[in-house]
């Protein structure tokens, strides 16, 4: 049996960050990540799939300094970002949102993020152990609190502090909570991954130097059906991009009519694979003029396996954590991330961050209250914008799009949603006032879908 202060169950961004918090504290600290191997890493390390870009004043939600990122984990400076509807298009320079980052944003290689996370927990004093799973977690509230951690190997492990970072698949988040939760209200029914999560896949290809736009995120609204439902391409070192996309789980192909969105076809009997939807998108931008597997081929080495990765998205809306109780969920596993930007790196090495300094300096009891003061504003934006896209479809992306563009167009601020640009744009203060009155909706912290006081402790 081991005893240690702060056990962390996962080793992602989230679970990397509240290491390193905790033991540049002089708290005792050990990261149980059960390890996925991956081509482009050569040790064992966390299921590293995601989009993987930073927006310019996400750096500040994250708590990171740009400068302390080593260069090889950046892959792109970004100028600017498309979003792309059937029939319209915006290109957005500027997030609206005061940053100190000079640029729009970056793209980075997740997998290097994720080591150099890594690397700084360990340089700081934390143990990150990696190939070993945690089967159960016994917690004694008897006298305080006290979590017994059974791993792969049969090994116990004592801890005082608990912090679940274990992505948005939660297995262990979810066997955790239920117990603490009264009657009637469980975890594991809030945030099961089938119905909880988005699903998302992308392919690592080679574009014509023609076609490689090398500080461009693009994203194409309104081809595809299903909430929050879009393709992307996202670009890498060397002429390289990531094609991908993200849907919704369990779609049904005969709630929507195929004639309305570009990438379904008359034929389709169920919901395309993301494998077939990618072929699609790139057939539908070049297949005119080129070849699909000649032309756009995929690149050995990258991503997690055969130059592909698929991987689950939390798009539910986040929950508080039984801190009385000695546990934090941070990251992906709390629900903090969202499929508008692709996961979000940047709220789970936030919210990691606070649990693990908290923890450290015993006083998690205020991590509720810290999370929501540090990401509270980017989670309410994207829960309100994603009860206000729900029901879209294509004529309704389209519509946004021109909206935002008129809306950027008559911009002095530099802000991109404010009452006075949707003046300028016809239909533009309806989409205000939906969203802002989405946003009311969710105020005094009511995106949370399960609070501190639920907790039966």
């Amino acid at each position: 049996m081991t005893d240690v202060d702060v056990a962390i169950v996962g080793g992602g961004p989230a679970g990397s960050a509240a290491a390193y918090a905790a033991a540049d504290r002089g708290a005792d600290a050990v990261v149980y990540e059960k390890g996925v191997p991956r081509a482009d890493r050569d040790r064992l390390g966390p299921d590293s799939t995601d989009a993987a870009g930073f927006l310019d004043y996400w750096l500040d939600v994250a708590d990171l300094d740009a400068a302390d990122i080593p260069d090889d984990v950046i892959e792109q400076e970004l100028a600017d970002a498309e979003f792309i509807g059937p029939d319209e298009a915006v290109v957005v320079d500027r997030t609206g949102i005061d940053a100190d980052y000079d640029n729009f944003g970056f793209t980075f290689h997740r997998a290097k993020f994720d080591d150099w996370l890594r690397d700084r927990a360990e340089a700081a004093g934390a143990e990150y152990v990696a190939g070993t799973s945690v089967k159960a977690v016994d917690s004694d509230l008897s006298g305080g609190h006290e979590h017994a951690l059974t791993l792969g190997d049969g090994e116990e492990v004592t801890a005082e502090y608990l912090v679940l970072a274990d992505g948005p698949q939660r297995q262990v988040t979810m066997r955790v909570l239920d117990p603490l939760l009264p009657d009637g209200k469980r975890a594991s029914e809030l945030l099961s991954p089938p119905s909880a999560n988005h699903i998302a896949y992308q392919e690592y290809r080679r574009f014509p130097e023609e076609l490689f736009d090398d500080d461009t995120l693009k994203f194409w609204w309104g081809w595809m059906p299903g909430e929050t439902a879009y393709p992307w391409v996202f670009p890498n070192r060397d002429g390289v991009a990531r094609v991908g996309l993200t849907m919704p789980i369990g779609l049904d192909i005969d709630d929507f009519d195929a004639s309305e969105w570009r990438l379904l076809r008359e034929d389709d009997e169920r919901i395309p694979s993301g494998k077939v939807y990618l072929r699609r998108l790139l057939e539908e931008l070049y297949g005119d003029e080129y070849d699909v597997d000649e032309d756009f081929p995929l690149v050995e080495g990258h991503g997690k396996s055969n130059s592909t990765e698929t991987y689950a998205i939390s798009s539910t809306r986040p929950i508080e954590s039984p801190t009385d109780a000695g546990i934090a969920v941070v990251g992906g596993a709390m629900g903090a991330t969202s499929s508008f930007h692709e996961g979000g790196d940047h709220v789970a090495h936030r919210t990691g961050k606070l649990a693990g300094k908290l923890a450290a300096e015993g006083n998690l009891g205020a991590y509720n209250d810290a999370w929501h003061d540090a990401i509270g504003d980017e989670i309410r934006r994207n829960v309100a914008m994603a009860d206000v896209v729900a029901e879209f479809g294509p004529a309704d992306w389209d519509k946004t799009i021109r909206i935002t563009r008129q809306m950027l167009e008559s911009s002095d601020s530099g802000q991109i949603i404010s009452k006075s640009n949707a003046r300028s744009a016809a239909g533009g203060i309806r989409l205000y006032t939906r969203y802002k009155r989405a946003k009311f909706r969710y105020r005094k912290r009511k995106y949370a879908q399960i609070r501190e006081s639920d907790y039966a402790l």
